[in-house]
């Protein structure tokens, strides 16, 4: 974990670069981040491209709201990850268009519905897993994601879109675009032959570059 300041404007730079590339639109989306004593978190109802540094929330780690603007409705989702998953150090949820797409077909695989289709989604974004819809803001969210006890560092929520995680908030925006962009493929490919990475290719994958 960093300085608080430099997290802050960490989170408003690269929340930023994800709205003006359109991963998020309108107010959609949220963000939160680890410091030594708390988590950041992007307030409710703002947009990714026009952050205040200063009025970004802070929470403790019980969840309590400490000072900055109301947190984002989807803090039991974010909170049940920290929780579950010791090395989080940050997490990203976005409706961008294709990982979205993908989280509302019926023949996903929920419990792989990103296959290995490219070695980068494999050594980014790992297995995700579709976790059943509740409404935004739901306090059942952070039930589900605590009912995988840690395993998986990303899942798209259906008919919502992906959250990610990763150990910093760098490492989980470049995930959360690498399964975006992974999922745009995905998209386009539907229909045609399509050769995935062998098991043997991700277990090389997953034993040369290890999985978060």
């Amino acid at each position: 974990m960093s300085n608080e300041s430099t997290v802050r404007e960490e989170i408003v730079r690269l929340s930023r670069s994800l709205f003006e590339r359109g991963y998020s639109v309108g107010t959609a989306g949220n963000i939160s981040a680890a410091v030594d004593d708390g988590i950041l978190m992007t307030p409710t109802n703002s947009s990714l491209g026009f952050l205040d540094p200063a009025r970004i929330s802070k929470l403790g780690r019980d969840g309590r709201h400490l000072s900055g603007d109301k947190p984002s409705k989807e803090i039991f989702l974010h909170h049940a990850f920290y929780e579950t998953r010791p090395q989080t150090g940050a997490v990203v949820h976005l409706h961008s268009t294709f990982a979205t797409a993908l989280s509302c077909l019926t023949d996903v695989d929920p419990d792989d519905c990103i296959p290995p289709l490219t070695p980068y989604v494999v050594m980014r974004v790992g297995q995700v897993k579709l976790v059943r819809y509740v409404r935004p803001g739901d306090e059942k969210a952070g039930d589900l994601i605590r009912e995988l006890k840690g395993r998986y560092a990303a899942v798209l929520l259906a008919n919502h879109g992906p959250v990610v995680t990763g150990k910093d908030i760098g490492s989980a925006v470049y995930a959360a675009e690498e399964l975006e962009e992974t999922s745009k493929l995905l998209v386009l490919l539907r229909g045609a032959p399509t050769r995935m990475l062998t098991e043997e290719n991700v277990a090389e994958l997953r034993a040369v570059f290890g999985a978060y």
